[in-house]
């Protein structure tokens, strides 16, 4: 099917506080452990450059995984901001996770260049997917690790339907849509190797990790 764009922001504090609630600790910790899974001689320290935290649940089971790193998260919705300062506060993670408001690629960020780059389901989001990596590659540096999950668009939305079905059955009604709306929002593993190759960070690797996400994986 053709890619069908959806909003760039949940900005909407109802969808929000929906997403925040959301059980997503199955995607979340697969994020992390193909991370280590991938970089096992790696050890996170310094900083790292979140893009597209939402509240900040990656960004917190990164931190933990990682305890000597301190992670810069971004988003463009407030309300998402807001949930990931509450979460902050409850894991007690506010002084290692600095939340930052701001939409790529002219986001402000402390630091000019990153070691470590995550970024978890931010690129289907964008009408421009462009932007992404652009602004991968301007704060990133020489053997900056670079890793981004996102979402991978089925091939019909009969499939779409029944990945909703399978994966966000129990959840609210507002989540089921999201969710269905994402998937027809992402991009196919071929459209994310053009992506990549017209970035000229065509020596980063894609693959399929499970029936509904692509990881992006290399160093810069």
């Amino acid at each position: 099917m053709q890619r069908i764009p959806e909003p760039e922001l949940m900005d909407d504090p109802i969808q929000a506080a929906a997403y925040a609630a959301a059980d997503f600790a199955e995607p979340h910790n697969m994020f992390v452990e193909k991370f280590r899974e991938i970089f096992p001689e790696v050890r996170v320290i310094g900083k790292v450059l979140d893009l597209g935290c939402g509240p900040a649940d990656v960004s917190i089971r990164f931190a933990k995984a990682y305890p000597d790193c301190l992670i810069d998260g971004v988003d463009g919705a407030k309300a998402m901001l807001q949930e990931g300062t509450r979460q902050l506060k409850r894991e007690n993670l506010a002084d290692r996770i600095r939340l930052i408001q701001g939409l790529i690629p002219d986001i402000k960020v402390p630091e000019k260049q990153y070691s470590v780059i995550i970024s978890n389901s931010l690129l289907h989001h964008l009408h421009d997917p462009a932007v992404l990596w652009r602004c991968i590659k301007n704060y990133s540096q020489d053997r900056t690790i670079i890793f981004v999950m996102d979402l991978m668009r089925p091939q019909t939305t009969q499939v779409a339907e029944e990945l909703v079905n399978t994966y966000s059955g129990a959840e609210p009604l507002i989540l089921k849509q999201d969710f269905y709306n994402s998937l027809c929002a992402a991009f196919t593993p071929e459209e994310v190797q053009g992506q990549l190759s017209t970035a000229g960070l065509g020596q980063l690797n894609i693959k399929d990790i499970s029936d509904r996400h692509l990881l992006v994986y290399g160093r810069r």
